[in-house]
């Protein structure tokens, strides 16, 4: 993994991303610790056009390396996604969570998958790409395979691609490095997000390297199945988000970075 490659999920920020002078705030704290991109997330387009945004990052040397769409519009308007998409010079996009489908009802399910599909042909016609971000629920399992395994089974590798995030692999019961693997030649993206047991031992999110995820073996997995964005994500962070965003980062360039 190279520092070039390296991004911050703005679902982390989302606090921070309020008002227009919030979103340009933030882009420049990003930029200034080092991050050389971002991917959008938890934040309302009412507040900046997507031309103005890419501006804004072209201005910080900042990639937006990919985007989260509503799932709704993704599975129902994919056309508007790739609007978007090309308004920001962005080729990634994913489907963020599955609000609304009933993963014990495998009819739902399968109508979720070809859904998918479908906008991931959308996309992939415009040359851009749809990939499937995990929670925990997906590793329910449906006539003896996770709900993942099903997604991925029975959709194109060409139109629907991967976005596994280390934490909800770990809570749903299944190997970061392992799904990294199983997803070789279908994983652009990756969300570093570690899973740590508090001690009042309760589970949470932390900053990368300072939870029990083994990330050398993850990020080596995911380079050898050709990710090319490695993307810190923190759900919620302890105290400010700002410095959990820059300790993950030290700890990225400390530990993590290939050699050359």
């Amino acid at each position: 993994m190279k520092l070039s490659q390296v991004a911050i999920q703005f679902y982390t920020l989302r606090e921070r991303l309020k008002s227009r002078k919030d979103i340009e705030s933030t882009v420049k704290r990003v930029a200034d610790i080092g991050y050389p991109a971002i991917q959008i997330s938890g934040m309302s387009w009412d507040l900046i056009s997507e031309p103005d945004m890419a501006a804004l990052c072209r201005a910080h040397g900042l990639t937006i390396c990919a985007t989260h769409e509503p799932g709704v519009r993704i599975l129902n308007e994919p056309e508007k996604v790739v609007e978007r998409l090309k308004a920001l010079d962005c080729t990634y996009t994913a489907y963020p969570y599955p609000a609304g489908i009933d993963f014990g009802d495998i009819g739902q399910v399968d109508e979720l998958i070809l859904k998918l599909d479908h906008a991931g042909k959308v996309l992939a016609d415009a040359g851009r790409v749809l990939t499937y971000h995990n929670h925990h629920m997906e590793f329910r399992k449906l006539e003896g395979a996770t709900i993942l395994d099903r997604i991925y089974d029975r959709t194109n590798p060409a139109w629907v691609q991967g976005e596994p995030d280390t934490y909800w692999v770990q809570y749903g019961g299944g190997d970061p490095a392992a799904w990294c693997r199983k997803l070789k030649g279908r994983l652009p993206l990756i969300h570093l997000k570690d899973f740590m047991i508090t001690e009042k031992n309760e589970i949470a999110f932390a900053e990368v390297g300072s939870g029990n995820l083994d990330f050398p073996s993850i990020i080596k997995a995911a380079e050898e199945s050709g990710c090319r964005w490695f993307i810190v994500e923190q759900d919620t962070c302890p105290g400010d988000e700002f410095e959990s965003i820059e300790k993950s980062f030290a700890y990225i360039r400390s530990h993590l970075l290939s050699p050359s």
